[in-house]
């Protein structure tokens, strides 16, 4: 099946590598513009360019640390000298947090976990969907842990349980205008944010020990399901978060 974004313009944060990457290939890939953002590593913004270009798609790197609220405005103004004003995809994809058993956090390190993976997504929705017109779409990438608990997971899991809240209260509210939101859940992806866990490779193995499908995860499915989001097939699709786990999380 093709799916033909030609036309539409995207914007995916933390698009420079990992699941963003994957996301920003997939949308360029069928025709969208595709505006990266990335915070530290130029270069592989830079690659994810090149592979958007070879995928038909054309891309625009950004630079914007969406820890500071005024650089997402800013961002969105970078956008709309480019392209113009007009934003049809949101993917909110970028991601951070400390991993530590939940007696040994502090304030601080609660406090820019919450606010990177839930609390630039209001910002970011709200600068965005001033662009959209109906038929728009707002996907945020979620992860397991805000349904389980997962060792010295408690303020990263925390965070995508609030964010996958957020989406469902805005679902609700953009809906009238025409703009669907939804969030995506990966299981076990693996990828460079798994270096964090000092359990790296009992996660790896475990997972894919326990996963019914008989492999991880990989960031090219979670790419096709947020494909499916933001595309006219799920334009009855708000408020959800769908799971990209290869039955995981059913047994387990």
């Amino acid at each position: 099946m093709k799916i033909d974004l030609s036309g539409r313009i995207a914007l995916v944060t933390g698009g420079s590598r990992g699941i963003g990457r994957a996301i920003a290939v997939r949308l360029g890939g069928c025709g969208a513009r595709v505006a990266v953002n990335y915070v530290r590593h130029t270069r592989a913004a830079e690659e994810t360019a090149d592979m958007i270009r070879d995928a038909g798609g054309e891309p625009f790197t950004v630079r914007a640390n969406l820890a500071k609220h005024e650089q997402i405005w800013r961002l969105c103004g970078a956008l709309s000298e480019r392209w113009g004003e007009r934003l049809d995809i949101l993917v909110s994809n970028a991601a951070s947090g400390v991993i530590k058993p939940a007696l040994e956090l502090t304030e601080h390190h609660w406090d820019w976990t919450m606010g990177i993976n839930a609390g630039t997504l209001l910002p970011l929705t709200q600068c965005a969907s001033a662009r959209m017109p109906a038929g728009s779409s707002i996907v945020a990438v979620s992860s397991l842990g805000a349904l389980r608990a997962i060792p010295m997971y408690a303020a990263v899991g925390a965070s995508k349980a609030a964010l996958e809240s957020l989406v469902r209260h805005l679902a609700i509210e953009l809906a009238e205008r025409g703009i669907r939101v939804n969030a995506v859940s990966a299981g076990v992806v693996e990828t460079d944010a798994l270096k964090h866990f000092p359990n790296r490779d009992d996660i790896i193995g475990n997972s894919r020990v326990k996963t019914p499908a008989g492999r991880l995860t990989e960031p090219q499915d979670v790419a096709d399901v947020v494909l499916f989001l933001v595309s006219d097939l799920a334009k009855m699709v708000l408020g959800q978060t769908v799971i990209v786990d290869g039955g995981y999380s059913t047994l387990a």
